[in-house]
Order: structure tokens, then sequence, then C-alpha cells
């Protein structure tokens, strides 16, 4: 299935800087909302919890971070990656 921006053959235009919106989620086992902190504590950044899965073997976190380029967006989704099962 192509994506809009396939389809429109050109990239979205972000403006930065800009809160940029992470959903991480997690193993309940071996979450540690430390790990997301230390990720962006030299950032501008909320964290809150948002939610465990239905069977409660994953919870998630929405993770917001003020990013001044994609470099940097694509640089901190690598790291969240890192330390979780799925970044959205």
């Amino acid at each position: 299935m192509a994506s809009i921006c396939e389809l429109n053959s050109k990239k979205p235009e972000i403006l930065y800087p800009n809160f940029w919106e992470y959903k991480v989620i997690m193993d309940s086992k071996e979450h540690d909302e430390k790990k997301l902190e230390e990720i962006v504590a030299n950032k501008e950044h909320k964290i809150s919890f948002s939610k465990h899965s239905n069977g409660g073997k994953y919870m998630s976190f929405n993770v917001s971070v003020l990013v001044n380029s994609e470099a940097e967006r694509v640089e901190l989704f690598e790291k969240f990656k890192k330390i979780s099962k799925f970044v959205l």
C-alpha cells in the first residue's frame, strides 16, 4: 500500500523547532521510565504514562520533545527504538 508521501512524490514539510510526539511501547517487565528520561534529559520534554496493553504484557508512554532538526528527531527515534519494543 502506498503512503500519501509516496503518492505525492515529496516529503511533508516539517518546520523546526517543533515539539515532536513519540509513543514508546515497552515490555512491562523490563520498562524503565528512567531510560526515557536519560535520553531526553538535556532537552525540553514531557513524559507521561499512556496505558497497559490488554494482557498487561506491554505499557506505553507518550514522549513529547522539542527537536531542532530532522536529524535530531531521527536520532531520538533510534535511541528510543534501542530501549523499547516499538516506537511510533
